[in-house]
Protein backbone atom coordinates (compact mmCIF):
# COMPACT_ATOMS: atom_id res chain seq x y z
CA UNK A 1 0.00 0.00 0.00
CA UNK A 2 1.48 3.35 -1.03
CA UNK A 3 1.85 6.18 1.46
CA UNK A 4 -0.83 8.15 -0.39
CA UNK A 5 -3.29 5.23 -0.34
CA UNK A 6 -2.45 4.66 3.32
CA UNK A 7 -3.17 8.29 4.20
CA UNK A 8 -6.42 8.40 2.22
CA UNK A 9 -7.72 5.19 3.79
CA UNK A 10 -6.85 6.46 7.26
CA UNK A 11 -8.60 9.73 6.57
CA UNK A 12 -11.74 7.97 5.42
CA UNK A 13 -11.69 5.64 8.44
CA UNK A 14 -11.38 8.62 10.78
CA UNK A 15 -14.25 10.23 8.90
CA UNK A 16 -16.50 7.22 9.58
CA UNK A 17 -15.87 7.45 13.33
CA UNK A 18 -16.44 11.19 13.37
CA UNK A 19 -19.56 10.82 11.23
CA UNK A 20 -21.02 8.28 13.66
CA UNK A 21 -19.87 10.20 16.75
CA UNK A 22 -22.74 11.27 18.99
CA UNK A 23 -20.54 13.28 21.33
CA UNK A 24 -19.92 10.80 24.14
CA UNK A 25 -20.75 7.54 22.35
CA UNK A 26 -20.57 6.24 18.79
CA UNK A 27 -23.27 4.66 16.68
CA UNK A 28 -22.23 1.23 15.48
CA UNK A 29 -23.63 2.30 12.12
CA UNK A 30 -26.18 4.97 11.31
CA UNK A 31 -27.42 2.75 8.50
CA UNK A 32 -28.53 -0.26 10.53
CA UNK A 33 -27.24 -0.04 14.13
CA UNK A 34 -28.03 3.43 15.48
CA UNK A 35 -27.42 2.71 19.19
CA UNK A 36 -24.39 1.83 21.32
CA UNK A 37 -23.36 -1.81 21.04
CA UNK A 38 -21.08 -3.34 23.68
CA UNK A 39 -18.29 -5.05 21.77
CA UNK A 40 -18.62 -2.57 18.92
CA UNK A 41 -17.82 0.20 21.40
CA UNK A 42 -14.73 -1.65 22.59
CA UNK A 43 -13.35 -1.87 19.04
CA UNK A 44 -14.49 1.70 18.38
CA UNK A 45 -12.51 2.88 21.41
CA UNK A 46 -9.39 1.29 19.87
CA UNK A 47 -10.00 3.36 16.75
CA UNK A 48 -10.61 6.55 18.73
CA UNK A 49 -7.34 5.96 20.60
CA UNK A 50 -5.48 6.76 17.37
CA UNK A 51 -7.35 10.06 17.07
CA UNK A 52 -8.00 11.18 20.66
CA UNK A 53 -7.31 9.01 23.72
CA UNK A 54 -9.64 11.17 25.84
CA UNK A 55 -12.52 10.49 23.46
CA UNK A 56 -11.59 6.79 23.47
CA UNK A 57 -11.94 6.65 27.25
CA UNK A 58 -15.27 8.49 27.09
CA UNK A 59 -16.63 5.80 24.76
CA UNK A 60 -16.02 3.10 27.36
CA UNK A 61 -17.08 5.23 30.32
CA UNK A 62 -20.44 5.86 28.69
CA UNK A 63 -20.93 2.18 27.99
CA UNK A 64 -20.08 1.18 31.55
CA UNK A 65 -22.46 3.82 32.90
CA UNK A 66 -25.19 1.35 31.79
CA UNK A 67 -23.64 -1.62 33.63
CA UNK A 68 -26.11 -3.77 35.56
CA UNK A 69 -25.76 -4.26 39.31
CA UNK A 70 -24.76 -7.87 38.64
CA UNK A 71 -21.73 -6.53 36.74
CA UNK A 72 -23.13 -7.42 33.32
CA UNK A 73 -22.42 -4.97 30.50
CA UNK A 74 -25.52 -5.10 28.26
CA UNK A 75 -25.14 -5.80 24.58
CA UNK A 76 -27.06 -2.67 23.53
CA UNK A 77 -27.57 0.64 25.28
CA UNK A 78 -30.50 2.35 23.57
CA UNK A 79 -29.32 5.92 23.10
CA UNK A 80 -30.65 7.07 19.73
CA UNK A 81 -33.96 8.92 19.45
CA UNK A 82 -37.24 7.81 17.95
CA UNK A 83 -36.08 8.95 14.52
CA UNK A 84 -33.65 6.01 14.49
CA UNK A 85 -35.85 2.89 14.38
CA UNK A 86 -34.41 -0.41 15.57
CA UNK A 87 -36.04 -3.75 16.30
CA UNK A 88 -36.25 -5.24 18.85
CA UNK A 89 -36.20 -2.04 20.86
CA UNK A 90 -36.26 -1.48 24.62
CA UNK A 91 -40.00 -2.14 24.93
CA UNK A 92 -39.54 -5.69 23.67
CA UNK A 93 -36.74 -6.34 26.17
CA UNK A 94 -38.57 -4.68 29.08
CA UNK A 95 -35.51 -4.92 31.32
CA UNK A 96 -37.31 -3.00 34.08
CA UNK A 97 -38.65 -6.41 35.18
CA UNK A 98 -35.17 -7.09 36.57
CA UNK A 99 -34.06 -5.47 39.83
CA UNK A 100 -30.49 -5.63 38.47
CA UNK A 101 -31.12 -3.39 35.45
CA UNK A 102 -29.95 0.24 35.52
CA UNK A 103 -32.48 2.83 36.60
CA UNK A 104 -34.34 4.96 34.05
CA UNK A 105 -33.76 6.81 31.84
CA UNK A 106 -31.04 4.28 30.88
CA UNK A 107 -32.53 1.55 28.69
CA UNK A 108 -30.67 -1.58 27.66
CA UNK A 109 -31.03 -5.16 26.53
CA UNK A 110 -30.72 -8.04 29.01
CA UNK A 111 -27.86 -10.02 27.44
CA UNK A 112 -24.16 -9.34 26.84
CA UNK A 113 -21.36 -9.70 24.28
CA UNK A 114 -17.67 -10.75 24.29
CA UNK A 115 -15.56 -8.69 26.74
CA UNK A 116 -13.22 -6.91 24.34
CA UNK A 117 -13.28 -3.84 26.61
CA UNK A 118 -10.12 -4.64 28.57
CA UNK A 119 -8.21 -4.97 25.29
CA UNK A 120 -9.48 -1.52 24.35
CA UNK A 121 -8.27 0.02 27.62
CA UNK A 122 -4.92 -1.71 27.17
CA UNK A 123 -4.62 -0.24 23.66
CA UNK A 124 -5.63 3.23 24.84
CA UNK A 125 -2.92 3.14 27.50
CA UNK A 126 -0.32 1.99 24.97
CA UNK A 127 -1.20 4.93 22.72
CA UNK A 128 -1.50 7.63 25.40
CA UNK A 129 1.06 10.45 24.88
CA UNK A 130 3.32 11.11 27.85
CA UNK A 131 1.74 14.48 28.63
CA UNK A 132 -1.74 12.91 28.90
CA UNK A 133 -0.73 9.89 30.97
CA UNK A 134 -1.65 11.35 34.39
CA UNK A 135 -5.21 12.12 33.24
CA UNK A 136 -5.73 8.83 31.38
CA UNK A 137 -4.23 6.81 34.25
CA UNK A 138 -6.72 8.41 36.66
CA UNK A 139 -9.60 7.57 34.33
CA UNK A 140 -8.37 3.99 33.94
CA UNK A 141 -8.15 3.70 37.72
CA UNK A 142 -11.79 4.82 37.98
CA UNK A 143 -12.99 2.40 35.28
CA UNK A 144 -10.92 -0.60 36.37
CA UNK A 145 -13.20 -1.74 39.25
CA UNK A 146 -16.13 -1.78 36.82
CA UNK A 147 -14.11 -3.94 34.44
CA UNK A 148 -13.29 -6.36 37.27
CA UNK A 149 -16.99 -6.54 38.22
CA UNK A 150 -17.82 -7.29 34.58
CA UNK A 151 -15.27 -10.09 34.53
CA UNK A 152 -16.53 -11.42 37.86
CA UNK A 153 -20.03 -11.63 36.39
CA UNK A 154 -18.76 -13.72 33.47
CA UNK A 155 -16.64 -15.95 35.71
CA UNK A 156 -19.49 -16.68 38.14
CA UNK A 157 -23.00 -16.01 36.83
CA UNK A 158 -22.10 -17.22 33.35
CA UNK A 159 -19.96 -20.13 34.55
CA UNK A 160 -21.52 -21.51 37.73
CA UNK A 161 -19.85 -24.86 37.02
CA UNK A 162 -16.39 -23.26 37.26
CA UNK A 163 -15.51 -24.82 33.90
CA UNK A 164 -13.51 -21.87 32.62
CA UNK A 165 -15.98 -21.55 29.71
CA UNK A 166 -18.51 -18.73 29.44
CA UNK A 167 -22.13 -19.74 28.80
CA UNK A 168 -23.99 -17.85 26.08
CA UNK A 169 -27.72 -17.33 26.62
CA UNK A 170 -28.62 -16.08 23.16
CA UNK A 171 -27.27 -16.09 19.58
CA UNK A 172 -27.21 -12.29 19.78
CA UNK A 173 -24.41 -12.55 22.33
CA UNK A 174 -21.89 -12.38 19.51
CA UNK A 175 -22.52 -14.29 16.28
CA UNK A 176 -26.25 -14.21 15.61
CA UNK A 177 -27.01 -16.81 12.93
CA UNK A 178 -23.82 -18.86 13.08
CA UNK A 179 -24.46 -22.53 12.27
CA UNK A 180 -22.94 -23.22 15.70
CA UNK A 181 -26.42 -22.59 17.14
CA UNK A 182 -28.52 -24.47 14.56
CA UNK A 183 -29.13 -27.69 16.49
CA UNK A 184 -29.99 -25.85 19.70
CA UNK A 185 -32.44 -23.62 17.85
CA UNK A 186 -33.97 -26.57 16.00
CA UNK A 187 -35.01 -28.03 19.35
CA UNK A 188 -37.21 -24.96 19.88
CA UNK A 189 -40.38 -26.14 18.16
CA UNK A 190 -42.97 -23.95 19.88
CA UNK A 191 -41.52 -20.51 19.19
CA UNK A 192 -44.41 -18.07 18.85
CA UNK A 193 -43.24 -14.60 19.82
CA UNK A 194 -46.30 -12.83 18.48
CA UNK A 195 -46.49 -10.36 15.60
CA UNK A 196 -43.43 -8.25 14.87
CA UNK A 197 -41.96 -6.17 12.06
CA UNK A 198 -38.26 -6.39 11.33
CA UNK A 199 -36.28 -3.32 10.34
CA UNK A 200 -33.05 -4.97 9.23
CA UNK A 201 -34.40 -6.76 6.16
CA UNK A 202 -35.83 -3.52 4.75
CA UNK A 203 -32.62 -1.59 5.50
CA UNK A 204 -30.01 -3.75 3.74
CA UNK A 205 -30.05 -3.97 -0.04
CA UNK A 206 -30.30 -7.76 -0.07
CA UNK A 207 -32.37 -9.31 2.77
CA UNK A 208 -30.82 -12.73 2.04
CA UNK A 209 -27.68 -11.45 3.80
CA UNK A 210 -29.60 -11.41 7.09
CA UNK A 211 -30.91 -14.15 9.42
CA UNK A 212 -34.21 -15.69 8.33
CA UNK A 213 -37.62 -15.21 9.91
CA UNK A 214 -37.29 -18.77 11.24
CA UNK A 215 -34.21 -17.57 13.13
CA UNK A 216 -35.94 -14.41 14.34
CA UNK A 217 -38.94 -16.31 15.68
CA UNK A 218 -36.56 -18.23 17.92
CA UNK A 219 -34.43 -15.23 18.85
CA UNK A 220 -37.49 -13.32 20.00
CA UNK A 221 -39.02 -16.29 21.78
CA UNK A 222 -35.77 -16.65 23.74
CA UNK A 223 -36.01 -12.97 24.71
CA UNK A 224 -39.55 -13.61 25.95
CA UNK A 225 -38.23 -16.42 28.16
CA UNK A 226 -35.42 -14.25 29.50
CA UNK A 227 -37.98 -11.59 30.34
CA UNK A 228 -40.19 -14.23 32.00
CA UNK A 229 -37.25 -15.22 34.23
CA UNK A 230 -36.63 -11.50 34.95
CA UNK A 231 -33.11 -11.88 33.58
CA UNK A 232 -32.17 -13.83 36.69
CA UNK A 233 -29.10 -15.91 35.76
CA UNK A 234 -29.83 -18.67 38.29
CA UNK A 235 -33.40 -19.06 37.02
CA UNK A 236 -32.17 -19.05 33.44
CA UNK A 237 -29.70 -21.81 34.24
CA UNK A 238 -32.46 -23.91 35.80
CA UNK A 239 -35.11 -23.62 33.09
CA UNK A 240 -33.85 -22.04 29.88
CA UNK A 241 -33.36 -24.12 26.67
CA UNK A 242 -30.36 -22.32 25.15
CA UNK A 243 -27.13 -22.67 27.16
CA UNK A 244 -23.95 -22.93 25.09
CA UNK A 245 -20.39 -23.03 26.38
CA UNK A 246 -19.03 -20.65 23.75
CA UNK A 247 -15.32 -21.22 23.14
CA UNK A 248 -14.86 -17.99 21.16
CA UNK A 249 -16.48 -15.88 23.88
CA UNK A 250 -14.35 -17.78 26.41
CA UNK A 251 -11.18 -17.11 24.41
CA UNK A 252 -11.88 -13.38 24.38
CA UNK A 253 -12.42 -13.60 28.15
CA UNK A 254 -8.97 -15.17 28.51
CA UNK A 255 -7.46 -12.33 26.48
CA UNK A 256 -9.38 -9.77 28.52
CA UNK A 257 -8.19 -11.17 31.84
CA UNK A 258 -4.61 -11.05 30.57
CA UNK A 259 -5.15 -7.43 29.50
CA UNK A 260 -6.49 -6.45 32.93
CA UNK A 261 -3.48 -8.06 34.56
CA UNK A 262 -1.22 -6.11 32.20
CA UNK A 263 -3.01 -2.91 33.27
CA UNK A 264 -2.94 -3.75 36.98
CA UNK A 265 0.07 -1.57 37.77
CA UNK A 266 -1.23 1.48 35.92
CA UNK A 267 -4.68 0.98 37.45
CA UNK A 268 -3.38 0.50 41.00
CA UNK A 269 -5.18 -2.83 41.24
CA UNK A 270 -5.33 -4.53 44.61
CA UNK A 271 -3.49 -7.77 45.31
CA UNK A 272 -6.87 -9.47 45.68
CA UNK A 273 -8.05 -8.36 42.24
CA UNK A 274 -4.77 -9.41 40.65
CA UNK A 275 -4.96 -12.85 42.23
CA UNK A 276 -8.59 -13.28 41.15
CA UNK A 277 -7.84 -12.23 37.57
CA UNK A 278 -4.94 -14.70 37.46
CA UNK A 279 -7.25 -17.50 38.63
CA UNK A 280 -9.84 -16.66 36.01
CA UNK A 281 -7.12 -16.53 33.37
CA UNK A 282 -5.74 -19.96 34.30
CA UNK A 283 -9.21 -21.48 34.57
CA UNK A 284 -10.14 -20.14 31.13
CA UNK A 285 -7.04 -21.58 29.55
CA UNK A 286 -7.73 -24.94 31.17
CA UNK A 287 -11.33 -24.87 29.91
CA UNK A 288 -10.22 -24.25 26.34
CA UNK A 289 -7.60 -26.99 26.60
CA UNK A 290 -10.30 -29.48 27.62
CA UNK A 291 -12.41 -28.32 24.66
CA UNK A 292 -9.61 -28.85 22.14
CA UNK A 293 -10.02 -31.84 19.82
CA UNK A 294 -6.53 -33.00 18.91
CA UNK A 295 -7.78 -35.17 16.04
CA UNK A 296 -9.28 -32.26 14.11
CA UNK A 297 -7.16 -29.43 15.52
CA UNK A 298 -10.37 -27.58 16.41
CA UNK A 299 -11.79 -26.20 19.65
CA UNK A 300 -15.41 -27.26 20.22
CA UNK A 301 -18.36 -25.44 21.73
CA UNK A 302 -20.53 -27.42 24.15
CA UNK A 303 -24.33 -27.51 24.23
CA UNK A 304 -25.19 -27.74 27.95
CA UNK A 305 -28.81 -28.78 27.47
CA UNK A 306 -28.07 -31.46 24.87
CA UNK A 307 -24.90 -32.60 26.63
CA UNK A 308 -22.98 -32.66 23.34
CA UNK A 309 -20.08 -30.92 21.64
CA UNK A 310 -20.71 -28.77 18.57
CA UNK A 311 -18.37 -30.04 15.89
CA UNK A 312 -18.85 -27.48 13.12
CA UNK A 313 -15.95 -25.80 11.31
CA UNK A 314 -16.26 -22.07 12.04
CA UNK A 315 -13.92 -19.29 13.08
CA UNK A 316 -14.63 -20.28 16.72
CA UNK A 317 -12.65 -23.46 16.06
CA UNK A 318 -9.57 -21.26 16.55
CA UNK A 319 -10.37 -20.32 20.15
CA UNK A 320 -6.90 -21.43 21.39
CA UNK A 321 -5.26 -19.07 18.89
CA UNK A 322 -7.62 -16.25 19.88
CA UNK A 323 -6.73 -16.93 23.53
CA UNK A 324 -2.99 -16.90 22.82
CA UNK A 325 -2.45 -20.54 23.78
CA UNK A 326 0.90 -21.36 25.34
CA UNK A 327 0.61 -25.00 24.23
CA UNK A 328 3.02 -25.39 21.30
CA UNK A 329 1.24 -28.50 20.03
CA UNK A 330 -2.15 -26.78 19.96
CA UNK A 331 -0.64 -23.72 18.33
CA UNK A 332 1.02 -25.73 15.57
CA UNK A 333 -2.18 -27.70 14.90
CA UNK A 334 -4.25 -24.53 14.77
CA UNK A 335 -1.85 -22.77 12.42
CA UNK A 336 -1.93 -25.77 10.08
CA UNK A 337 -5.72 -25.75 10.18
CA UNK A 338 -5.86 -21.98 9.61
CA UNK A 339 -4.09 -22.27 6.25
CA UNK A 340 -5.68 -25.57 5.23
CA UNK A 341 -8.23 -25.88 2.43
CA UNK A 342 -10.98 -25.80 5.06
CA UNK A 343 -10.20 -22.18 5.89
CA UNK A 344 -7.66 -19.65 4.55
CA UNK A 345 -6.12 -22.13 2.10
CA UNK A 346 -9.36 -22.44 0.15
CA UNK A 347 -8.23 -21.49 -3.38
CA UNK A 348 -11.43 -19.60 -4.22
CA UNK A 349 -10.86 -16.98 -1.50
CA UNK A 350 -10.04 -13.55 -2.89
CA UNK A 351 -7.87 -12.82 0.13
CA UNK A 352 -6.34 -15.26 2.60
CA UNK A 353 -8.63 -14.18 5.45
CA UNK A 354 -10.55 -16.23 7.98
CA UNK A 355 -14.20 -16.72 6.95
CA UNK A 356 -16.86 -16.92 9.65
CA UNK A 357 -17.77 -20.47 8.56
CA UNK A 358 -15.57 -22.89 6.64
CA UNK A 359 -16.39 -23.12 2.91
CA UNK A 360 -16.14 -26.90 3.40
CA UNK A 361 -19.01 -26.87 5.89
CA UNK A 362 -22.44 -27.84 4.46
CA UNK A 363 -24.00 -24.87 6.30
CA UNK A 364 -21.63 -22.41 4.56
CA UNK A 365 -23.35 -19.51 2.79
CA UNK A 366 -20.93 -16.90 1.42
CA UNK A 367 -23.32 -13.91 1.66
CA UNK A 368 -25.25 -14.71 4.82
CA UNK A 369 -24.06 -12.84 7.93
CA UNK A 370 -22.09 -15.26 10.18
CA UNK A 371 -22.55 -18.28 7.92
CA UNK A 372 -19.60 -17.56 5.62
CA UNK A 373 -18.60 -13.91 5.13
CA UNK A 374 -15.30 -12.45 6.32
CA UNK A 375 -15.58 -10.07 9.29
CA UNK A 376 -12.75 -7.53 9.69
CA UNK A 377 -13.10 -7.41 13.49
CA UNK A 378 -12.62 -11.19 13.79
CA UNK A 379 -9.54 -11.01 11.61
CA UNK A 380 -8.27 -8.10 13.74
CA UNK A 381 -8.56 -10.29 16.86
CA UNK A 382 -6.73 -13.10 15.08
CA UNK A 383 -4.01 -10.69 13.92
CA UNK A 384 -3.63 -9.33 17.46
CA UNK A 385 -3.19 -12.83 18.88
CA UNK A 386 -0.85 -14.06 16.15
CA UNK A 387 1.45 -11.14 16.91
CA UNK A 388 1.39 -12.00 20.62
CA UNK A 389 2.25 -15.60 19.77
CA UNK A 390 5.23 -14.55 17.67
CA UNK A 391 3.68 -15.58 14.33
CA UNK A 392 4.55 -12.16 12.96
CA UNK A 393 4.84 -13.08 9.29
CA UNK A 394 1.37 -14.65 9.21
CA UNK A 395 0.02 -11.71 11.19
CA UNK A 396 1.53 -9.27 8.70
CA UNK A 397 -0.09 -11.15 5.82
CA UNK A 398 -3.44 -11.01 7.61
CA UNK A 399 -3.14 -7.26 8.15
CA UNK A 400 -2.08 -6.60 4.55
CA UNK A 401 -4.93 -8.67 3.09
CA UNK A 402 -7.46 -7.11 5.47
CA UNK A 403 -6.43 -3.59 4.47
CA UNK A 404 -6.56 -4.55 0.79
CA UNK A 405 -10.09 -5.90 1.25
CA UNK A 406 -11.27 -2.74 3.01
CA UNK A 407 -9.50 -0.39 0.57
CA UNK A 408 -11.00 -2.18 -2.45
CA UNK A 409 -14.48 -1.39 -1.17
CA UNK A 410 -13.80 1.94 0.49
CA UNK A 411 -17.14 1.92 2.34
CA UNK A 412 -15.99 0.16 5.56
CA UNK A 413 -18.56 -2.59 5.27
CA UNK A 414 -19.76 -4.76 8.13
CA UNK A 415 -18.58 -7.97 6.41
CA UNK A 416 -17.42 -9.23 3.00
CA UNK A 417 -18.18 -12.05 0.58
CA UNK A 418 -15.11 -14.31 0.87
CA UNK A 419 -14.76 -15.31 -2.80
CA UNK A 420 -15.45 -12.01 -4.54
CA UNK A 421 -14.61 -9.52 -1.78
CA UNK A 422 -17.98 -7.81 -2.28
CA UNK A 423 -18.99 -5.54 0.60
CA UNK A 424 -22.03 -6.84 2.47
CA UNK A 425 -24.25 -5.82 5.36
CA UNK A 426 -24.22 -2.30 6.70
CA UNK A 427 -21.84 0.31 5.22
CA UNK A 428 -19.83 2.88 7.19
CA UNK A 429 -19.50 0.46 10.09
CA UNK A 430 -17.66 2.09 12.98
CA UNK A 431 -15.80 -0.98 14.15
CA UNK A 432 -14.50 -1.72 10.64
CA UNK A 433 -13.17 1.83 10.49
CA UNK A 434 -11.67 1.44 13.96
CA UNK A 435 -9.68 -1.70 13.22
CA UNK A 436 -8.56 -0.13 9.94
CA UNK A 437 -6.95 2.70 11.92
CA UNK A 438 -5.19 0.21 14.18
CA UNK A 439 -3.93 -1.86 11.23
CA UNK A 440 -2.71 1.29 9.47
CA UNK A 441 -0.78 2.35 12.56
CA UNK A 442 0.91 -1.06 12.69
CA UNK A 443 1.59 -0.88 8.97
CA UNK A 444 3.47 2.39 9.48
CA UNK A 445 5.22 1.31 12.66
CA UNK A 446 3.25 3.80 14.79
CA UNK A 447 1.46 1.23 16.95
CA UNK A 448 3.36 1.75 20.21
CA UNK A 449 3.86 4.84 22.31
Amino acid sequence: MTADTHAKLGGRAAGVLRGNDMGSWTMASAHLYPHQWSWDSAFIAIGWAHLDVRRAMTELEQLFAAQWSTGMVPHIVFRAGQDKPYFPGPEWWDCAVSPSAPAPPVRTTGICQPPVHALAVQRIWQLTPAEQQPEIRARIQALYPRLVRWHRYLATQRDPEGSGLVTSFHPWEGTDNSPRWDRALERITVANPGPYTRVDTSTVADPSQRPTNWDYDRYLWLVELLRKYRYDDAEIYRHYPFLIKDVFFSAVFVLANAALLDLAEAAGASDGDRAQLARWLDRGRDGLTRSFDAGSGRCLDYDVRAGEQIRLRTFASFAPLFAGTADSGQRAAQLRLLDSADFCGEPRLRWRLLPSTSPAEPAFQPRDYWRGPVWPVINWLLWHCLRQLGSCERADDLRRDSLSQIAADGDFAEYFEPFTGQALGSPLQSWTAAVTLDWLAADSGRDER
